[in-house]
């Protein structure tokens, strides 16, 4: 992604963790206590469900074992994770939800912990927030008295839940409460929507009256202030049943004390929030949970500490360099790479700073048969960039194979179909292999296979082994496979390994293998023509010159799923135009069929793509709509809920984004009933309003990186690591006055210090960018929001 957002600040929420199991589901005794029961779980923000795991049958105690990740594209208040019990002939039941508030996320990161299961009911299903306004008036009677007038004014509700799946019919009623009044007013109610704007204003008289003369000037009495409050609770209209509580906050007029006017955001709470005074024991729930929440700054914050990191590869010695630096400091190496090698990714810097950093643990190995075999920052960064360069490759090699449904028979189908895939693998990954290929040939010149096994421990162990056995990680199945497939893809991966292991291949090698049981098995894989293949797949993926790839030229299925779609526009306005289609995007083409494995009734070539963008909520009264913007009508989508949304606008825009053409502009809204909703223009061909949110990039090569939030994630690293950057720069400096002193030496054996010099210079630089950002965010902290605004609302009391 190029810096596109250079002057404004950008808060970026992502969440990534892991479904365990649960345990003792269902009511502990009496006679509700079920037998089993096939259960699901799904992980929801507020109460919008984003991502459901497979349904596992039969049992109390479920082994889900469900990974995720995704970006959350909106504010939240509360991620929830919800158990149901699958239905047959009726809907699915709740069992019981773990919510967890977005301030309490911090404290999980990274750690597996047990949930106790809640009950699910109205009262605790509670979200969004109400902006009031609250005035205290001078009002004068006939009579010359005075007496003293509280308007309050309902203005907006934001984020209600949805009822049924549906936006909700919600009204509002403001009650002034004290110790002998009750007096309640109601707003009208607003149909069909989450977001709804009230601007409704009540008045409550709050004093007696008094002598208008007696009065120098408005004064609110001590004794009123301190025992009313406002009470605004929010409705569900309905028809044909009570209303549904959505949530209620209580003010009190103390706050209008010192002011006269409050103006503010709460949040809705349920009543008494949600507690019970005897919560039912309905199971418990293991969850791993990282939610990560990243501050980026405009793009010229950045300059000084990217350009160091970006400066990595000519450093010399390499483990002078920022990169390595940030590797050497940080508590947890694997969280240091990720960033770096998506920021030196963008800037085609990657191949040589991982040329480096492989030659470095060359040198340091002394064994052929170990080579690349531990979690180096060489092999670390390897792995995340096949990971990332890789996703298409593993696409098109092992999707197609793994989609069978007995698996046992298909092993020599997956060996043969990587071992005919090098004209796939992605040149990137070739220029690498080639790299570690001649280092490795250089480094041990006497053994002949080393030149293979350097190739093979990235390309086997650590790249199609891992995607063999944990399919649904890279997208090549929808769920973690159950354990009887599990077991098999075990098989499989293992198989893959062997051949990873170069020297497995040669002649009595299986003798000292640890699964006796496997002998036969693996045997096969020792004729002269598997070995063979596999060398053969090796040459090309690490000996040809770098290829100059025009784009894939298999079909590769990049993402597909069921969705609403509208009519081209030939039908009125209504629930009928919008219609279940299952949608697929490949690299060549989107499509849209009635069921999935059905023929396309429809298909677009991506070349015609001529923009991707979000379509407002008002255009059809839906959430979660995007447009594919094309030469003819645009075709209007609504995905299942925001976080596939932003997907599906992600993969198609990734996609198109090179294709001649594209637009720079947009309209946000549709064209209905003679005129764009959101301009007004009433020619259908009038060129957009507003500026297209993704840029042309020149390099379909290029990938889709926010190099600002790297970078940010970058500066987080070193900031929460400073003390290990002292502790660097401090030997540094004393190895360069106390050289060949052992003492000194093993104080700071656990950095790789080659010239302390050099690094210490670096180190002073990173010091520097730091203590720039630092200012920069104590800056932007400063003009933070104050509480009461729509970003961050005010907490309020319940009942």
């Amino acid at each position: 992604m190029a810096e596109e957002d250079d002057a404004r600040i950008r808060v970026l929420q992502s969440l990534r963790g892991k479904i365990c199991e649960a345990k003792h589901l269902g009511p502990s005794s009496g006679p509700t206590r079920p037998r089993d029961f096939s259960t699901f779980c799904t992980v929801n923000l507020d109460q919008e469900e984003v991502l459901r795991t497979q349904v596992c049958e039969k049992t109390l105690s479920p082994l889900y074992g469900e990974d995720f990740y995704f970006e959350i594209p909106r504010p939240f208040q509360c991620l929830s994770f919800y158990v149901y019990a699958k239905g047959v002939f009726q809907r699915d039941l709740p069992v019981g939800k773990v919510a967890i508030r977005k301030e309490d996320l911090s404290k999980l990161s990274g750690k597996e912990n047990w949930f106790t299961l809640q009950s699910v009911d109205p009262n605790s299903e509670v979200q969004g927030k109400v902006h009031l306004e609250m005035k205290l008036n001078e009002l004068i009677t006939e009579n010359g008295s005075v007496c003293q007038q509280l308007s309050v004014r309902i203005i907006a509700c934001q984020g209600l839940p949805l009822i049924s799946g549906q936006n909700c019919d919600p009204y509002a009623t403001v009650m002034l409460v004290g110790p002998a009044r009750s007096d309640q007013r109601k707003t009208k109610v607003k149909k069909k929507t989450s977001n709804p704007q009230f601007e409704e204003t009540f008045f409550f008289e709050v004093s007696r009256s008094s002598s208008y003369m007696k009065r120098a000037h408005f004064q609110v009495e001590e004794e009123d202030i301190e025992k009313l409050e406002i009470k605004v609770d929010l409705w569900n209209n309905e028809t044909m049943a009570p209303d549904v509580f959505l949530g209620e906050t209580r003010v009190s007029l103390k706050i209008l004390r010192n002011d006269h006017v409050h103006k503010a955001w709460y949040l809705l709470q349920p009543k008494g929030n949600g507690n019970k005074p005897k919560p039912e024991d309905l199971g418990s729930l293991r969850l791993n949970i990282t939610y990560t929440e990243d501050i980026v700054l405009p793009s010229a914050c950045y300059h000084c500490l990217r350009a160091l990191v970006l400066q990595s590869p000519d450093v010399k010695p390499i483990s002078a360099s920022a990169a390595h630096i940030l590797a050497e400091v940080c508590k947890e190496q694997y969280e240091a790479v990720l960033p770096v090698v998506k920021l030196l990714l963008h800037h085609n810097r990657l191949v040589p700073f991982v040329s480096s950093i492989a030659e470095l643990e060359l040198e340091q190995t002394q064994e052929a048969n170990t080579i690349f075999r531990g979690n180096s920052l060489a092999t670390r960064c390897i792995d995340d960039m096949m990971k990332i360069v890789g996703r298409s490759y593993l696409a098109v090699t092992l999707k197609p194979v793994l989609d069978e449904e007995n698996l046992q028979c298909f092993v020599q189908k997956v060996f043969s179909s990587i071992t005919q895939s090098s004209a796939s693998c992605p040149p990137l990954m070739c220029d690498v292999f080639r790299s570690l290929r001649q280092m490795a040939s250089r480094r041990f010149p006497a053994d002949p296979h080393v030149q293979y096994s350097a190739v093979s421990s990235f390309v086997f162990l650590r790249f199609f082994a891992v995607a063999v056995l944990s399919p649904h990680t890279f997208q090549l199945r929808p769920h973690h496979p159950d354990p009887e497939v599990t077991r098999t893809l075990t098989l499989i991966s293992k198989t893959i390994q062997t051949l990873g292991s170069w020297g497995s291949l040669s002649k009595n090698k299986l003798s000292s293998f640890k699964e006796s049981y496997m002998y036969d098995f693996f045997k096969s894989f020792q004729e002269d023509k598997c070995i063979e293949k596999v060398k053969k797949f090796l040459d090309d993926i690490s000996l040809n010159v770098s290829k100059k790839s025009s784009g894939l030229e298999d079909s590769v299925v990049l993402k597909e799923g069921e969705v609403q779609k509208r009519a081209q526009g030939r039908k009125r306005i209504g629930k009928r135009n919008f219609k279940k289609r299952w949608l697929r995007v490949t690299t060549q083409e989107l499509s849209y069929h009635k069921q999935k494995g059905k023929e396309p009734l429809c298909v677009i070539p991506v070349k015609d793509i001529l923009g991707v963008e979000k379509l407002e909520e008002s255009a059809f009264k839906r959430k979660n709509m995007f447009q594919v913007i094309q030469s003819e009508k645009p075709l209007y989508v609504q995905a299942g809920n925001c976080v596939e949304v932003c997907e599906w606008i992600e993969v198609l825009s990734q996609v198109s984004r090179c294709n001649p053409g594209r637009l720079s502009v947009f309209h946000p809204s549709a064209f209905l009933m003679g005129a764009w909703q959101c301009c007004k223009a009433q020619n259908e061909g009038q060129p957009g309003c507003r500026p297209c949110s993704t840029a042309t990039l020149a390099n379909i090569q290029q990938l889709d990186i926010d190099c600002d939030r790297e970078t940010e994630k970058i500066f987080t690293l070193f900031s929460s690591s400073h003390s290990n950057l002292q502790k660097m720069e401090d030997a540094c400096a004393s190895l360069s006055v106390y050289l060949g002193q052992q003492k000194e030496q093993e104080e700071y054996s656990a950095f790789t210090i080659q010239d302390p010099m050099e690094t210490f210079q670096t180190v002073q630089q990173i010091q520097t960018a730091l203590e720039e950002l630092q200012g920069h965010h104590a800056a932007h902290g400063a003009a933070a929001d104050e509480p009461g605004t729509i970003e961050n609302p005010i907490v309020g009391k319940t009942s």
